[in-house]
């Protein structure tokens, strides 16, 4: 699934791991939307732990309106199962500020995460919370 008016993003089921691609600026219409697509997958995978990995590429970062958005995803997310979230930032010259808003949305959801450099040690990582 993907929906590109600003930023776009990709969504794909890989076992009991949501890997999502991300890429340029989450607005309120691109979250309100992935909100939806989400849903669907989650609805899925809920009857047992999963986790997500998700990965930014590029200098987007997420406005106000959107971050509330993602949390509102993220606490529906926690409460269908999901038990960590493995964030990968990569190409981004805004990566502090990126990191911060991601930090801001899963710690008031109080899911398990954790920042990587790379997607292989994100998996890893994810598969021993499951495991």
């Amino acid at each position: 699934m993907q929906y590109s008016a600003h930023g776009s993003y990709r969504i794909e089921q890989q076992n009991n791991i949501l890997l999502i691609e991300a890429q340029g600026s989450f607005n309120d219409v691109v979250t309100e939307q992935f909100h939806k697509d989400i849903k669907i997958i989650t609805d899925k995978m809920r009857h047992k732990p999963w986790a997500s990995l998700i990965s930014f590429k590029g200098n987007g970062v997420i406005t106000p309106d959107a971050e509330q958005n993602l949390i509102e995803t993220t606490h529906y997310r926690v409460e269908n199962g999901m038990v960590a979230i493995a964030a990968v930032i990569i190409d981004s010259t805004y990566a502090d500020i990126l990191q911060m808003q991601l930090q801001r949305i899963y710690q008031s959801c109080s899911v398990q995460f954790n920042f990587f450099s790379d997607t292989k040690n994100a998996k890893y990582w994810l598969e021993s919370f499951i495991n």
